[in-house]
């Protein structure tokens, strides 16, 4: 006997109750089939609102505090340094410390000049600072009322050593300690604005890195400090040492009446991070309190400050051409079209 020839051997009102029950498992089985679809979508939109988030974070658009960088925090402790006072190191940490903010990472600079701090008059936080880290080291606040965040990116902070106690206050032991406070906090990194020399501020500033940005110029004496000081580096067991040439002119390089970056490289024999050209808005930037970073229309060394910020945290980014860095667009495109005959 076949399936059909058995139903409807059946009684009516028998085949009639079997075929609502069918029609309701077969409703029944829709439905279940497109809750599963539906939640197919959503997880898949989910997802890509994810990505979308952390692309957005990685190319600096987003500046809510909560859309910072989520991976597993390794803090990097970098100090900034160059040993030759004016060469640029203030300028550097400010302008690098916001743009890696600005790429959503967690960051902290700590201005270890004490009794010379003007760190916090670049960032225009010069108002702000109530507790210093001696306050925090002696007990009279916590770390974080001593962390001053920036008003435009939350996840930037500034930490002044002191106002005006003398230099032995503080030890490298406190420094060590204040770094790893910092670094519990979450900090993907920290960076320290060394005082110029090689005396007891410099020693207390590179105790607790365990890398260095060296700051120079291509001046003759500025690249002699820069090597005395990667020396100095290299005896306290820093190893992982980048070079930052600052104020290039590329008109002088030209009439050869200023050594090239490649120049002060091969003198000195350390990696490149990157090279900074001459530029007039630094004063301007300086006075208003305002990195060159944060202006809408970036300027030369605006864009070369955010490439070497990008080169270190590890991604792969150009080096500026600073032969010629006063074309416009059009100049540019007129000698990729012409071989560059027609300056």
């Amino acid at each position: 006997m076949t399936f059909y020839s058995a139903f409807f051997h059946f009684p009516l009102h028998t085949r009639c109750v079997a075929g609502c029950v069918a029609d309701r498992l077969g409703l029944q089985q829709r439905r279940n089939r497109l809750r599963s679809r539906l939640r197919t979508q959503m997880a898949l939109h989910a997802t890509n609102e994810s990505v979308g988030l952390r692309s957005s974070v990685e190319t600096g658009r987003d500046r809510s505090p909560s859309h910072v960088v989520e991976e597993p925090v390794t803090t990097r402790t970098i100090v900034v340094t160059s040993g030759k006072g004016g060469v640029g190191k203030t300028t550097a940490t400010a302008n690098i410390g916001m743009s890696m903010a600005r790429l959503g990472y967690k960051v902290a600079l700590i201005d270890s000049d004490i009794g010379l701090r003007n760190l916090d008059l670049l960032l225009g936080l010069e108002n702000r600072i109530l507790y210093t880290a001696m306050d925090v080291i002696d007990g009279q606040c916590r770390l974080d009322q001593a962390l001053i965040r920036d008003k435009r990116w939350k996840n930037l902070s500034l930490l002044s050593i002191s106002k005006n106690r003398q230099k032995y206050n503080v030890t490298q032991t406190h420094m060590v300690q204040l770094v790893a406070q910092i670094a519990a906090a979450g900090y993907h990194f920290i960076l320290i604005d060394c005082p110029a020399g090689i005396d007891v501020g410099f020693i207390h500033a590179i105790s607790p890195a365990s890398e260095a940005i060296i700051v120079t110029t291509p001046e003759i004496t500025a690249i002699r400090d820069a090597d005395r000081v990667a020396g100095l580096l290299e005896a306290k067991g820093i190893y992982q040492v980048k070079l930052l040439v600052n104020r290039v002119r590329a008109e002088m390089v030209q009439t050869n009446d200023m050594m090239s970056v490649r120049d002060v490289q091969e003198m000195l024999g350390i990696p490149l991070l990157g090279a900074i050209p001459e530029d007039t808005q630094v004063i301007i930037s300086t006075n208003r309190g305002e990195p060159l970073v944060l202006k809408k229309k970036l300027s030369l060394s605006g864009i070369a400050f955010e490439n070497a910020a990008r080169r270190l945290i590890g991604k792969q980014d150009y080096f500026l051409d600073l032969a010629a860095p006063y074309k416009g667009i059009f100049q540019k495109v007129q000698d990729a079209l012409l071989g560059g005959k027609h300056s």
